[in-house]
């Protein structure tokens, strides 16, 4: 028997009958979800697919509430329809940094890697150092591996985890995301930079491996293809000073240290420094990129949270105000 609660205006089922309805939603919901993990070859890396498959968990999730469904139904036009389309008109515009219009550079970005390095690239040397080749795969190549894929996953689950949970914090994060995005976007643009190992391709360094495809096909954890080789119709392969990468590894370790209690917060400042090393070993960018990339994440994190501290000052003082 279905019973109508009219102070809540939502539809209240027997206990059962809404747990039961609910598991199965959730459990078609896995069944799809694994369908499309299967069929890919892996989890998708494209933000237009991932981000729908989170959220048709929380979709799921939410059956058999009405109040739980109007919310995630409005959340998808107010919020995540806003955010979508300012980190698509990113993709299109880092798009633009291919197209030739500025010199691609790549000469300071080695000059300085080789002042840091004592004199050696740090790319080159970690790779002849610690790379066996892929017949001799070793942890630190797993690592390097799993955390350079963690980018891919973390923004987006968290991103939906905040939604549903916090959603102080999603708008909050999303702001900042499409900021640092942006910020980055218009260097790209500007000063398109190769990385290592096109550099090394086109014969301005030593040979450096591009480590992430020949670990990627041995340990499939994310469907990177459409990344690697042909992109997502918004390529651009010079887009490496800053590192993006570096930079939105660092904006989530100084937005969940902040906001989260436990003293086991502080590990969180390990992620940016793993995937520095995963990015330097592997070939994807100099040291001076990720550099780079933590400073636009610091200024873009203080221009977000001084915009927080000013709006939260205000509500207060309006509050002790009172109307007029």
């Amino acid at each position: 028997m279905v019973v109508f609660d009219l102070a809540r205006r939502d539809v209240v089922r027997p206990p059962g009958s809404t747990r039961v309805l609910r598991a199965a939603a959730v459990l078609a919901y896995l069944g799809f979800a694994a369908t499309v993990v299967v069929s890919v070859g892996g989890i998708p890396a494209s933000r237009d697919t991932l981000v729908p498959l989170l959220l048709g968990g929380v979709l799921a999730a939410s059956v058999g509430s009405v109040t739980r469904l109007r919310r995630f139904f409005i959340g998808l036009a107010v919020e995540w329809a806003p955010l979508l389309l300012a980190l698509w008109a990113y993709d299109l515009a880092r798009a633009l940094g291919s197209r030739g219009w500025f010199p691609v550079h790549f000469a300071g970005q080695i000059r300085i890697d080789r002042l840091i390095g004592g004199g050696a690239l740090p790319t080159v040397w970690l790779q002849h150092h610690l790379w066996h080749g892929a017949a001799h795969i070793a942890w630190y190549d797993y690592v390097a591996l799993a955390t350079y894929v963690s980018y891919f996953l973390a923004t987006p689950f968290l991103l939906v985890a905040f939604w549903w949970f916090r959603p102080v914090w999603f708008r909050e994060l999303a702001v900042a995301l499409v900021a640092l995005a942006l910020l980055s976007c218009v260097t790209f643009i500007f000063l398109p930079s190769e990385p290592p190992w096109l550099a090394a391709r086109d014969g301005h360094l030593p040979p450096v491996h591009q480590l992430i495809g020949t670990l990627n096909l041995r340990v499939p954890l994310l469907r990177l293809d459409p990344l690697l080789e042909r992109g997502t119709g918004y390529a651009n392969i010079v887009a490496a000073f800053p590192s993006l990468h570096a930079a939105q590894t660092l904006l989530i370790s100084l937005f969940l240290v902040r906001r989260l209690r436990t003293p086991w917060r502080h590990l969180l400042w390990l992620y940016p420094i793993v995937m520095a090393y995963a990015l330097v070993y592997s070939g994807e960018h100099y040291v001076v990129d990720i550099l780079f990339g933590w400073i636009y994440c610091v200024l873009v994190y203080a221009a977000v949270e001084r915009a927080r501290s000013m709006a939260v000052t205000r509500r207060a003082a309006t509050v002790a105000v009172g109307p007029a």
